[in-house]
């Protein structure tokens, strides 16, 4: 699904440069669900830029659904993410003036690959699934956080695509709102997606199928979820949770 091979990006600053990612290689199969995790400014979200197109490497390759991302020009780029990737931001991104069912039809809009009279039927089966239906219609300022994450997570599928990528997809959400997002997240594996997740919350990251920690531009352990420390502490809390009913 996607494959980094020796990338290092820098980026100038004043009359020198700085490199923010240094000879990062990183494989990525269908269905694993990945954490990038580290302390902010290592390279996490420049890493997620890459896989997205959004920036390309100084140096190495980025080949994501089988295409070469780096080599692509942005009109290229534009079709291929409209047809294989959703984006989730921290901060939404919605735009104000379309309600919300209007926002998740976009993307089918702007790539055409579903046909116009089934996409109010698809976006509204995509907020049922993410449990919006009752807010389809009402601006995005109007409905809370968590449900505008919600909805910018139905709209990252609008297309159907085979990858997801989350950028902090749960910074700006209390607690509660937080689980409830990541639980979406575990059905789209169970659906048969692959997502790729920044987080900064290791007690989430644990929860995936596998941790990828960042640090100083390199990737410093790439382990199986359940074998990294903090699993056993966030398993348990996840099995009281059930026990509790909360």
């Amino acid at each position: 699904m996607v494959e980094v091979r020796n990338v290092t990006k820098r980026f100038p600053v004043g009359d020198g440069e700085i490199t923010v990612l240094r000879d990062v290689s990183l494989s990525v199969v269908p269905g694993e669900f990945v954490s990038l995790v580290g302390p902010s400014g290592n390279g996490k979200s420049t890493l997620l830029n890459m896989v997205t197109g959004i920036d390309h490497p100084s140096e190495g390759q980025v080949i994501v659904t089988g295409h070469s991302v780096h080599t692509m020009s942005e009109n290229e780029l534009a079709v291929w993410r409209g047809q294989h990737l959703g984006i989730i931001f921290q901060f939404f991104q919605l735009l104000p003036a379309l309600s919300v069912v209007k926002n998740v039809m976009l993307p089918m809009d702007l790539v055409k690959k579903v046909p116009r009279n089934e996409r109010l039927d698809r976006a509204m089966t995509l907020l049922e699934m993410v449990g919006l239906t009752d807010q389809a219609h009402k601006l995005p300022s109007q409905v809370s956080g968590g449900q505008q994450q919600r909805a910018a997570i139905a709209r990252a599928l609008a297309n159907d695509p085979p990858l997801i990528v989350a950028d902090e997809p749960t910074g700006n959400l209390d607690s509660t709102t937080a689980e409830d997002i990541f639980q979406l997240f575990k059905g789209l594996i169970a659906r048969g997606k692959t997502v790729i997740m920044v987080t900064h919350s290791l007690d989430l990251a644990v929860r995936g199928s596998r941790v990828v920690e960042i640090r100083d531009g390199r990737i410093t352990n790439d382990v199986p979820a359940a074998e990294h420390p903090r699993a056993r502490r966030a398993m348990e809390r996840e099995q009281w949770s059930v026990v509790s009913g909360q």
